[in-house]
């Protein structure tokens, strides 16, 4: 099967509204418990358009979204202005396929194309598979943090991970005002 990955277009929210919530209701992805209607993700797309921060989608031949990658501010400080966070789902369906690589990797140049200097992953602990798909794409473990949350009544661990995207790279000059 070909897949590509495109940005995402206001048609293709209810297609990631309903991967973010099977990865709510089935998984330790997301650590939200609670379903979000398209409202939620309309907002949520609305907020990454306004800071110009890309959503990429895989779609198949027939345009369906099978997978989806963002990223957003990691702190709301100027000092973490070059850093963000990302977040990376793919449809139970098409989990194994290759399509998680697909859009890291166009992910991380977006992240570069906009200056950003280091790409931060927020991982469950237990998510192995997550955590070698960032490992091949040269993300490093940088923290452990038991026990910081729950759900399905257990408690879970978080793995911090990171990419400094651009080595040597100067910091850019605090925006004025």
């Amino acid at each position: 099967m070909t897949f590509r990955v495109r940005d995402a277009l206001h048609a293709d929210l209810p297609g990631i509204r309903d991967i973010y919530n099977d990865a709510v209701l089935n998984t330790t992805a997301i650590w939200n418990e609670q379903p979000v209607d398209l409202g939620n993700r309309q907002a949520w797309y609305a907020a990454r358009q306004a800071q110009h921060y890309p959503i990429l989608v895989a779609v198949d031949a027939n345009d369906a979204v099978l997978g989806y990658a963002s990223f957003g501010d990691w702190r709301p400080f100027q000092g973490f202005r070059q850093t963000v966070e990302h977040s990376v789902y793919v449809r139970a369906d098409q989990r194994g396929n290759g399509l998680g690589p697909l859009l890291m990797n166009a992910l991380v140049e977006r992240a570069r194309g906009c200056d950003k200097h280091v790409m931060v992953a927020a991982i469950e602990s237990g998510n192995a598979a997550s955590i070698r798909l960032h490992e091949r794409l040269g993300f490093t473990i940088t923290g452990q943090m038991p026990q910081v949350g729950s759900k399905f009544g257990r408690w879970l661990d978080l793995t911090f991970m990171q990419l400094i995207l651009n080595p040597g790279a100067e910091p850019s000059p605090t925006p004025v005002e």
